[in-house]
């Protein structure tokens, strides 16, 4: 039973009830990057909030005991690459379009509660998107606008430097606050500095980062010019790990980190996955990452050309980064408390007491698997991440193996 303190002179009013638990997560590993916690802990939630994360919790008064143990326990993680404007619009590519998919279809089952659409609306069309996608998905859903007042739907529509208003993409930023988080250049092709410049100042008027998905250009536009002079500190770079025709890559022909990179990382550029179709190949990445470059943030880029092959869901990316050198710490923090951060939705990413209640839980299995890049090529590891259970506003929302069930007896 817990007791109340007031500290007003000595008066302690002891024998109030305790309150009631909705759900405890029982003797799970936890790993909660923002408040320092990787250790054996149980959480307990009620009313769709984080009650109390601390070793031993009392059952007494939970609804719901869950037995975790040996499962890791996480905030419930964060993919800030993603494509959820879908609908039946022809040719429109990620814009109410179908070749992007619906959140919750792709979401919980990965231990994802937070899902950001980059670039699938503009101004034009944010509208939409809201009634359509975020009012209607149980997953949270955010958006990076498309400085692109018509979104992303491919080809010319996406070089169109008349439809990239700052100003516009601001105002409509501004007006849903709540739910529009940045902005997303992606796309334009042609040795053209304008539509970064353009997609900056619509950062700046709105105070949200920028996401870059650099265009092509023959020659190639200098990588470091974007870091070092177009970008702010806290705007993000995405398909880091990518090498595409028409864009210069991290890392040389010789297997060499650009000495410029990590400087840019150090000035705060936020490097993020992405990983994609076509955007991570195995040749940048394990360089990178061996010569000190590892992700800001892990995300999927999520979409019909991306879900059956390499990519296939976030757990799977955070794998691969698993065995590529990362800690289960470090894949963990750039899937919830860092890419908050970056979105500025500091109240997410965490298991702070008070904070809502979205939460994932893990199974790390040991044995021998492989990973797939963009190219083809393959990796084997020998640890892989699969989602247990997942907690939306503190209900389960996805349950593997019915954990939080009772077994059926006749």
């Amino acid at each position: 039973m817990r007791y109340l303190f007031v500290l007003l002179g000595v008066l302690l009013i002891s024998g109030t009830s305790a309150q009631e638990i909705d759900i405890l997560l029982k003797g799970g590993h936890v790993i909660d990057p923002k408040n320092d916690i990787n250790t054996v802990m149980d959480v307990a939630i009620a009313e769709g909030a984080i009650l109390e994360v601390a070793a031993d919790i009392s059952i007494d008064g939970a609804d719901l005991v869950v037995d975790v143990s040996g499962l890791y326990v996480t905030p419930g993680l964060l993919d800030i690459h993603s494509h959820n404007f879908f609908g039946t619009e022809p040719n429109a590519y990620l814009s109410n379009s179908f070749s992007a998919l619906p959140p919750d279809g792709f979401s919980f089952r990965a231990g994802v509660t937070t899902i950001v659409d980059v670039g699938g609306a503009g101004w034009r069309n944010f509208r939409t998107f809201k009634e359509q996608t975020i009012d209607r998905s149980k997953t949270r859903v955010l958006s990076f606008l498309n400085i692109v007042g018509s979104g992303m739907k491919g080809g010319a529509i996406e070089q169109n430097m008349d439809d990239m208003d700052a100003k516009l993409t601001a105002l409509v930023a501004r007006q849903f606050p709540e739910h529009i988080v940045g902005v997303k250049l992606a796309h334009y092709s042609g040795p053209d500095w304008t539509p970064v410049e353009r997609a900056v100042e619509a950062g700046q008027l709105a105070n949200i980062p920028v996401m870059i998905d650099f265009g092509g250009s023959d020659p190639p536009l200098s990588i470091e010019t974007l870091f070092m002079e177009k970008l702010r500190p806290g705007d993000i770079f995405t398909h880091t790990y990518a090498n595409v025709n028409g864009r210069e890559s991290i890392v040389d022909d010789k297997g060499k980190l650009k000495p410029f990179v990590l400087k840019a990382q150090e000035r705060g550029i936020i490097f993020d996955v992405g990983h994609g179709g076509g955007s991570f190949t195995f040749e940048q990445a394990i360089p990178a990452i061996s010569q000190g470059l590892k992700p800001n943030t892990i995300s999927t880029d999520l979409h019909t050309g991306s879900m059956n092959r390499g990519m296939k869901d976030q757990t799977n990316v955070m794998s691969k980064f698993l065995n590529m050198g990362l800690t289960l710490q470090g894949v963990i923090a750039a899937s919830t408390w860092t890419p908050a951060q970056v979105i500025q939705k500091t109240d997410l990413g965490h298991l702070s007491v008070g904070a809502v209640a979205d939460v994932a839980v893990f199974r790390l299995e040991n044995g021998q698997f492989g990973f797939i890049d963009t190219r083809g090529w393959k990796i084997n590891g020998d640890n892989k991440l699969t989602t247990e259970l997942t907690l939306r506003d503190g209900k389960v929302v996805w349950d593997l193996n019915g954990i939080s069930r009772p077994e059926w007896k006749p």
